[in-house]
């Protein structure tokens, strides 16, 4: 059984691909300093696979504490990094704050897989990296624009310093991953999104303004160059995202991978626009959503969605879930934590 590193395995993507890792039998522990996340995310993961978890509360821009995880755990056979600041409007609001935090994380964890000899990493990226695209659908070749928000630049910074790192001077074999936008929640609602304060992300908006946690929602802009003028994305299940680590990080061990470094777009290969997305929340929920339309969020792209064939033919991996389901296990999981509102202790005081 092989020891696997997962860091942000509290967070939303990490508790999943944790669930994902020991139902395809490896052994996993975890790095998360619960500053955005949960620890009770971790009861959810033992009821789910029946194992327990353990987690270092640690921060990773901290080398020291990060350097101690390593060195009590000398077996890690591969680290996947999640850990990470990823709003992107509150990155345009702190940019310091993303560029330190992220890249430092990042630097720590490279420091310590080269002095433990760790040989397989799985970086966290994001469709980010493509700023606003040229052309639709975007493959894994598609030039980088400059990003439009300090958090896409974070992200093409960090393959950068992925890629150099793996390319001189350490044996390490490296995948980037880069999603498109994860939603939904773990079928079983023992797992899902956790969003601290007002909600940031789409999904989570609509699910609570639907409960009554919200009393209206705010659609970003509907003067775009899209079908409806709401924004396009590319929504993925996360448990679909999951997957792909495990499948990414079994190509690594069983040395299938010849580059340094590989990169693979994580999406469904289809875009919808917000107003779709509400759309089709309404049909699954019954519930009539309460929307305005307001102005363009700084930081946004008008419209992102991928070529998923390169992820399809080399790692074998497809996706199981449609926007339906996304929708359904997310308002399943809403209506799990409101009916119990000790399940996690949520901190939702700025939703006004």
């Amino acid at each position: 059984m092989k020891k696997i590193l997962v860091t942000g395995g509290c967070g939303y993507i990490g508790s999943h691909t944790i669930v994902d890792l020991i139902e395809n039998g490896f052994e996993v522990i975890s790095i998360d300093n619960n500053s955005r996340s949960q620890p009770s995310v971790l009861d959810g993961i033992t009821k789910i696979t029946g194992k327990e978890v353990k987690n270092y509360k640690v921060d990773l821009c901290h080398y020291e504490e990060t350097f101690a995880v390593f060195q009590e755990n000398d077996d890690i056979a591969g680290v996947i990094h999640f850990a990470a600041y990823k709003a992107v409007g509150e990155s345009v609001e702190e940019p310091l704050l993303y560029f330190d935090n992220n890249l430092m994380s990042l630097i720590n964890i490279l420091r310590c897989i080269k002095e433990f000899n760790v040989p397989h990493f799985v970086f966290s990226s994001s469709c980010t990296v493509y700023g606003n695209p040229a052309s639709i659908p975007v493959t894994e070749n598609t030039p980088f624009q400059p990003a439009v928000s300090p958090y896409g630049s974070t992200k093409q910074i960090g393959e950068e310093i992925v890629l150099q790192t793996t390319a001189y001077g350490a044996d390490i074999k490296a995948v980037l991953l880069r999603y498109f936008n994860p939603v939904g929640a773990h079928p079983s609602c023992n797992i899902g999104e956790l969003p601290v304060g007002k909600p940031k992300n789409l999904i989570p908006a609509i699910t609570q303004t639907a409960i009554g946690k919200l009393p209206q929602m705010q659609v970003l802009g509907n003067d775009y160059k899209t079908k409806d003028g709401s924004c396009i994305r590319d929504y993925i299940h996360v448990c679909d995202i999951a997957h792909a680590h495990t499948l990414a990080l079994k190509r690594l061990q069983e040395n299938k991978q010849e580059k340094t470094c590989d990169v693979f777009n994580l999406g469904t290969g289809t875009g919808l626009t917000v107003l779709e997305m509400i759309k089709t929340f309404e049909k699954v929920s019954g519930v009539t959503l309460n929307y305005a339309i307001t102005n363009r969020r700084p930081g946004d792209v008008e419209a992102i969605y991928a070529n998923n064939d390169k992820a399809k033919n080399i790692l074998g991996w497809q996706c199981k879930y449609n926007a339906e389901d996304m929708m359904h296990t997310a308002w399943e999981w809403e209506k799990k934590l409101s009916a119990d509102k000790n399940l996690f202790t949520t901190v939702n005081t700025d939703l006004n």
